[in-house]
């Protein structure tokens, strides 16, 4: 259990012979000893967190006046990372002589994320701390560019926007009305609105970041934002699906990670080296827009060698369907 995987740049240097290869037996049975391990023994390695029969009087001791023993008794109160759109679960430790929130740690129980956060979630408390931070709203001063502002408050804020979209409305000039949500929570919402005023001036992080995947996932699989079952699977292929750190990482990389440890091999398709691709069983350096030709190669392969389960492709899956579209 205490075997660490060689690096990308350790297996490189074995393999050309700048050093020798002392990591091949190890990591068999390391490997190996993973294939016997259940769902709930892989997630107790993870779990070390307050139960949540003591979140509203949790006391922990200050780190930070250590050798002295300062206890601070915290309330904590479950929310939602949004410094990206995974949408990771969160604890906030609010100081209940203060009412100051002290620390973000990760959530166990949320279900996507289960208390495994990457860096920006625990440093979403230099967010509320900054001093450059926003706390009320602003109006421009003077000419545009010149830097100068005023305090306004939200009914103040609110009455200005409205009263020019109206306006913009009642003018016929729904064109030139633009609203842009920067992460979800209320995108929906607000897109619905805008569509029952006739504004087609919708944008967000997600037409701009994701939207070409998203669309094809929508048309081939019916849903945008699909996860399958990466715990379990004994064969996982990504198509320029940069999971170690891009979209949705978090919720993803976690579940392949497991599934790599209980003997599952990890393929990437990507003609860039990416983090994921390092950390790969195998790595597909295809020519850019050739993946698709590379999946239908591979598609004749499986048909022409019998490597499919007919039963259930002729039972459970639409082909005939997709074949007349």
């Amino acid at each position: 259990m205490g075997y660490k995987k060689p690096s990308f740049i350790e297996n490189i240097a074995e393999k050309i012979g700048i050093i020798p290869n002392l990591h091949k037996e190890k990591y068999q049975e390391f490997e190996e000893d993973m294939r016997h391990f259940t769902d709930e023994e892989v997630a107790q390695l993870y779990e070390n967190f307050p139960p949540p029969e003591k979140w509203d009087n949790w006391v922990e001791y200050d780190p930070t006046v250590w050798p002295k023993k300062k206890k601070t008794t915290y309330q904590i109160v479950p929310t939602t990372c949004f410094n990206c759109e995974s949408a990771c679960g969160l604890t906030a430790f609010i100081d209940k002589e203060t009412q100051q929130v002290k620390k973000f740690e990760g959530n166990p129980y949320h279900p996507g994320s289960r208390g495994r956060n990457c860096a920006k979630g625990p440093a979403t408390i230099n967010q509320v701390t900054d001093p450059d931070r926003i706390l009320f709203p602003l109006k421009r001063k003077g000419k545009r560019g010149e830097g100068e502002w005023e305090r306004v408050t939200w009914d103040e804020a609110l009455d200005t926007i409205a009263t020019r979209i109206r306006k913009a409305i009642q003018e016929g000039r729904h064109n030139e009305i633009a609203y842009h949500v920067g992460r979800p929570g209320h995108e929906k919402f607000m897109n619905w609105i805008l569509q029952g005023w006739g504004i087609d001036g919708h944008n967000s992080h997600t037409n701009i970041c994701s939207s070409g995947a998203r669309f094809g996932y929508n048309i081939w699989y019916g849903y945008d934002r699909p996860s399958p079952d990466h715990t379990n699977a004994k064969f996982i292929l990504l198509v320029s699906a940069h999971l170690e750190s891009g979209h949705y990482f978090n919720p993803h990389a976690q579940r392949i990670i497991e599934g790599k440890m209980k003997g599952a091999k990890l393929a990437t398709m990507d003609p860039r080296l990416s983090n994921t691709a390092s950390m790969s069983d195998y790595w597909l350096p295809t020519y850019p827009g050739t993946e698709a030709a590379v999946l239908l190669a591979m598609a004749v392969i499986i048909l022409q060698e019998g490597l499919y389960n007919r039963e259930y492709l002729e039972n459970w899956t639409n082909w005939q369907a997709y074949l007349k579209a």
